[in-house]
């Protein structure tokens, strides 16, 4: 679809890892190691002053930090720039499983709980972190008109323009895709099944619609790919003969990728999404149970009140 890049190399697979020098890879081992200790931080601060924090969220935003370190941070990356199949899989991984676990995590009502207050009239972190969750940026980056767009037009915009090509010729290229993934993942998942408060936060009936609203076209790009005839990616169009793979198939393999990621992280959602809803349907007739004890409580002191003037009355 367009044209080749300099991607390939001759080497054998084995001799594409580098030493110990820096590289743009390193702004994920970083960023994961710094977001792990910063969770594990709020964990222990909660558990000092005697809060619990449920052990399953810390599993879960744990799982989803390595799911990145795996993609990002591993050998993975670096048949990444030269397998597209490779590529598809740190992708799906990072724009659609990492997400979901770091959201199950609920970090930023971690953060909420465990950051301390900056006192009246001034601003500290836990300050801004709020004014940021309320702010209009925030509801429009977390608004259905801009996640489901957004969603889809980093499959179709990204990958059959010449945008693609382009951030494929440097390390750094690769690395800005993968973050921008990660960040379109996160905002997509956040209004629709996230722990964390957020400025939107539609009815579950309209999250579970929002759901299927954008997995779609995650499936029809992914056929696309497997029905094609020729290569359609520039990038890959031409591996290296040290790799043994053929153009076609691994854009196939790549597409049978794409196609079963749309299910699967799908699945998992929704039944996210059921068990919040069930939750918040029993906390509500929780509530409505109290209620009725509470007022109960006043129809029947005042109806003793009532017997008993009628009572002083007939003496």
């Amino acid at each position: 679809m367009h044209g080749m890049h300099g991607m390939t190399t001759d080497l054998p697979p084995f001799t594409l890892s580098r030493g110990m020098e820096w590289s743009p890879d390193w702004f994920f081992l970083i960023s994961c190691l710094l977001g792990l200790g910063l969770y594990g931080w709020g964990v222990v601060r909660l558990t000092r002053r005697g809060d619990k924090w449920p052990v399953g969220r810390t599993v879960a935003f744990v799982l989803g930090v390595l799911t990145i370190m795996l993609v990002m941070c591993t050998k993975l990356n670096d048949y990444g720039m030269v397998m597209f199949s490779v590529h598809m899989v740190q992708h799906m991984v990072i724009s659609m499983l990492s997400p979901i676990l770091v959201l199950l995590g609920a970090p930023t009502t971690l953060a909420l709980r465990a950051l301390p207050t900056a006192g009246r009239g001034h601003k500290g972190p836990r300050e801004w972190l709020l004014m940021l969750l309320h702010s209009h940026y925030m509801r429009v980056i977390t608004h259905p008109l801009f996640t489901i767009p957004m969603f889809i037009a980093s499959l179709y915009v990204l990958y059959f323009t010449p945008l693609f090509d382009f951030l494929m010729e440097s390390r750094t290229g690769h690395i800005a895709m993968m973050i921008h993934f990660l960040a379109v993942g996160v905002v997509f998942f956040w209004p629709i099944m996230g722990v964390d408060p957020g400025p939107n936060r539609p009815s579950h009936l309209m999250r579970i619609l929002e759901l299927f609203a954008g997995m779609p076209f995650h499936a029809f790009f992914g056929i696309a790919l497997m029905m094609a005839t020729t290569p359609m990616i520039g990038t890959y169009q031409n591996p290296a003969a040290s790799l043994g793979i053929d153009a076609l198939s691994d854009q196939t393999a790549a597409g049978g990728i794409a196609w079963a990621f749309s299910e699967i992280p799908s699945v998992l959602v929704l039944i996210a999404l059921l068990y919040q809803w069930h939750g918040s349907e029993q906390r509500q007739a929780r509530r409505k149970d109290r209620a009725a004890e509470r007022d109960g409580d006043k129809e029947l002191k005042a109806y003793n009140a009532y017997l008993a003037s009628l009572n002083a009355r007939s003496h």
